[in-house]
């Protein structure tokens, strides 16, 4: 055990998970690389949990963080922020929503939060519809919605929560069916869900689930969905905290797969707008976000050194067309996995968009997830000198793939043959 393990295991909680048998500290990074104490570099390929969604070490964001910095670092919401401003009218004009009002957060956690506590003030009911084997926080009320055993430590919660069918297309009670038919039998279990008590505030799901291993239900079925929540005045909350910013690469948004019925009334976003910087926000119709009737600000969100980042790398971003990127060189990827998956029992499903991938892995010949495989082959993806990260509802038997999305081909394929490696010394 090294000594810097021997102290976190001292001072920090048992339940502050690490990777690895043996535990990573990484020192620095590098476009998609990072090294870790021991001077060994890593093809980075999970990017802080989808957060350093650009590159390491962008020198238009580390400049731009600089600069802020030697003007200043904070001065909370009380006072005007040109840096909070400017990204707010950016987001606004981005988000689809309209009349758009950004409010900005230091988490997604606490993006989520924010959502939850505008739209049950809004629609003035503390009922939430939450999608199965999703996750939105760590927060009280976020956990308390959060529909993965895994991630929620209690069944106590500020919020009462209906759970419905079409997060996961692969597995449940409508997986033999064909993508029209799922999505017609998710609305009917929506409908009688909703003839069966006091309609609820809101919707809340992630267009494709992150913690819950990437899964997703089939193009429009949010849409479908909305048609109902429409009838009975809920709202839609659209949970983008890992799929905005372009990740997908088909769309800016994940909630555009699921557009034909119009943009969401919320959007919570974080993680890769700040390119590893604490940001975070809602994005709301005036109306609702202008419900509060009492006094609220943030002390950190929308601290001017973060704005700053986010600014510099939401501009790159665009300008570099990171979305195209990640369409074209995730499509690559995901075409070479599969075609190991192919080979291999171990692999369940390759599934994914963009540079947003799962690979979930099952015991030979059965369809039983198999944790202890993912396991490994985290362990031997990082020998081979690749990061990944693990995740699922189904006993965590998923690999997630999230490189920044500056990704170039090269590195695509190196990282696709470090990974096939690593499944096959477990497959």
């Amino acid at each position: 055990m090294s000594d810097l393990y021997a102290r976190h295991r001292a001072v920090l909680p048992e339940w502050l998970a690490l990777y690895y048998k043996d535990p990573l500290e990484i020192t620095h990074g590098e476009g998609r690389h990072v090294w870790d104490a021991d001077g060994r570099k890593y093809l980075d390929f999970f990017g802080g949990i989808l957060t350093t969604m650009t590159a390491h070490a962008l020198p238009e964001v580390t400049k731009a963080v600089s600069e802020q910095a030697g003007r200043i670092v904070h001065s909370s919401t009380l006072y005007l922020n040109r840096p909070m401003v400017e990204l707010a009218e950016r987001i606004a004009r981005l988000s689809g929503i309209p009349d758009a009002r950004v409010f900005f957060t230091t988490s997604g956690t606490e993006a989520n939060d924010t959502a939850l506590l505008l739209a049950t003030t809004y629609r003035r009911s503390n009922q939430i519809l939450a999608m199965r084997n999703s996750y939105h926080g760590r927060s009280f009320s976020s956990v308390g919605i959060t529909g993965n055993r895994s991630w929620s430590p209690t069944s106590l919660s500020p919020l009462g929560t209906l759970y419905v069918h079409g997060g996961v297309r692969t597995r449940g009670p409508f997986a033999h069916l064909s993508d029209d038919d799922f999505i017609a039998a998710c609305v009917a279990d929506l409908k009688d869900l909703l003839g069966q008590g006091r309609p609820p505030a809101a919707l809340i799901a992630e267009p494709i689930q992150g913690v819950g291993g990437f899964t997703s239900p089939p193009d429009g079925l949010y849409a479908a969905f909305r048609d109902v929540l429409q009838e009975h005045g809920i709202l839609w909350i659209a949970d983008e905290v890992q799929t905005g910013w372009g990740r997908t690469g088909d769309h800016f948004w994940g909630w555009q797969a699921h557009g034909r019925s119009g943009p969401p009334d919320l959007l919570t976003f974080a993680k890769g707008i700040g390119n590893g910087m604490s940001v975070g926000g809602v994005v709301a119709r005036a109306e609702i976000m202008n419900c509060l009737d009492a006094n609220s600000i943030s002390t950190f969100g929308g601290t001017q050194i973060t704005m700053a980042a986010g600014l510099a790398n939401l501009i790159y971003m665009l300008e570099h067309d990171l979305q195209g990127n990640a369409r074209r060189v995730g499509g690559l990827l995901i075409e070479r996995l599969r075609a190991v998956a192919a080979q291999l029992p171990v692999v369940r499903e390759v599934r994914g968009r963009g540079l947003m991938v799962g690979v979930e892995l099952v015991r030979p010949g059965t369809d039983e997830a198999d944790p202890d495989a993912a396991a490994a082959v985290l362990e031997a993806a990082r020998d081979g000198g690749l990061l990944i990260g693990k995740g699922g509802g189904y006993n965590t038997s998923v690999l997630r793939i999230a490189p920044p999305l500056t990704l170039t081909v090269a590195e695509a394929e190196e990282g696709a043959a470090i990974l096939e490696r690593a499944l096959r010394s477990v497959g």
